[in-house]
């Protein structure tokens, strides 16, 4: 089972969670496919029909990503909207990610006491990844959350070994 792995990070040079993450995952390409989106589109122009062709050549899919105010980055959002599609991904004629396995992995540059109780957790800033997957009728996994702007080998390997229970 291959799984597409669609990273969305504007400054991802920057961002030495992200690239921890997208460095392990590199290590085992018969796994796992790295899909930057802000390197295949740095004009945002996506090729819609491109990127259905390689959701569905692949088992599962994972989007990576930090937390942008509370969001995805842009980029990804317009992926999301123009990618899953009525009639491609939802709708009378829509089944291209039923029942696929979908996942989410984030970073943060903020602790984890950020995303707590008293604040907005984690799992309601990312209902709305949750109720877009359940609309498509795919199979969501959940997410797994990278906190703080400094991580180990250890977070990272915790990341590699939830994408790999897909």
């Amino acid at each position: 089972m291959k799984t597409l792995v669609i990273l969305s990070h504007p400054i991802f040079e920057t961002s030495s969670l992200n690239k921890q993450v997208v460095a392990e995952l590199k290590k085992y390409p018969d796994k796992y496919t790295i899909h930057h989106l802000e390197e295949e589109y740095p004009d945002e122009e996506i090729n819609v029909a491109a990127e259905q062709r390689l959701i569905e050549n692949h088992d599962n899919l994972v989007l990576e990503f930090p937390i942008y105010w509370y969001n995805c980055p842009h980029l990804l959002k317009k992926w999301l909207d123009e990618v899953l599609e009525f009639n491609w991904a939802f709708g009378p004629e829509g089944h291209a990610i039923e029942n696929k396995r979908v996942a989410l992995i984030v970073t943060t540059g903020a602790d984890k006491s950020h995303y707590q109780n008293k604040g907005t957790t984690m799992n309601e800033v990312l209902t709305p990844f949750k109720m877009t997957f359940e609309h498509t009728k795919s199979n969501y996994q959940g997410f797994f959350a990278i906190f703080g702007p400094i991580t180990t080998e250890d977070v990272v390997q915790d990341a590699v070994n939830f994408l790999k229970k897909l």
